[in-house]
């Protein structure tokens, strides 16, 4: 069945946010004594719920990683949300699946209003018709969480005409958690292992690639 909505991830699948993300978490663990002068470690940060990263990786509790995103936000919100860059070829895409019919949604566990104003300061806004994300009370931050929401504030109840795009497992979880198909970008941040070792319909190695399968599938 041909899909109608097409609902994509911001970070790693629309644009590389290495940069901020990895400063912000950076100077989030500077204000508890830890110090990552390589920033390289902390991109398994990019994509995931904050809070789960914090607890996985630093092995921080549920109050410590709840300190750990203010911080990170303290940055983020000043300066981290600028430093990203969209991917070559994003733009074009977007164009092309609009002008041919597509409607085109963001669901994304960055909190929404960050996505709203990266996704305008990058002139991506135009091409989507809601800007979907988590809610700053991280009430609202798993993947299924935001594709229902998502679903919902669209009024789509055709889930099969729905098709999820992301570059990590979270987002393939998420899609199946909330009944809708998903398809696997690799030129972001999750690997062809993590990915292939989820469900989803169709793994994309380079923008082309998904454009490709977007527009002909």
């Amino acid at each position: 069945m041909k899909k109608k909505y097409l609902l994509f991830d911001l970070d790693g699948t629309l644009t590389d946010p290495e940069e901020g993300i990895t400063k912000s978490v950076q100077y989030a663990l500077h204000g508890f004594g830890i110090e990552v002068s390589d920033r390289s470690k902390l991109t398994p940060f990019i994509g995931p719920p904050l809070k789960d990263s914090f607890m996985e990786y630093y092995d921080f509790s549920w109050e410590q990683a709840g300190e750990g995103i203010k911080k990170y936000r303290e940055y983020f919100s000043s300066r981290g949300w600028k430093e990203n860059k969209v991917y070559p070829g994003i733009p074009e895409m977007l164009r092309e699946l609009k002008e041919a019919g597509y409607r085109l949604m963001v669901a994304t566990s960055k909190p929404e209003v960050f996505a709203v104003r990266i996704l305008d300061y990058f002139e991506l806004s135009q091409y989507f018709e809601l800007i979907g994300g988590a809610d700053l009370e991280e009430t609202r931050v798993k993947k299924g969480d935001v594709i229902r929401y998502v679903l919902e504030q669209a009024k789509i109840e055709d889930k099969e005409s729905v098709l999820m795009v992301g570059d990590r497992k979270h987002d393939c979880i998420g899609a199946e958690e909330a009944g809708v198909e998903c398809v696997g970008v690799l030129y972001g941040y999750g690997s062809r292992e993590e990915m292939e070792g989820v469900k989803s319909c169709y793994l994309a190695s380079s923008v082309e690639e998904l454009r490709d399968f977007l527009l002909h599938s």
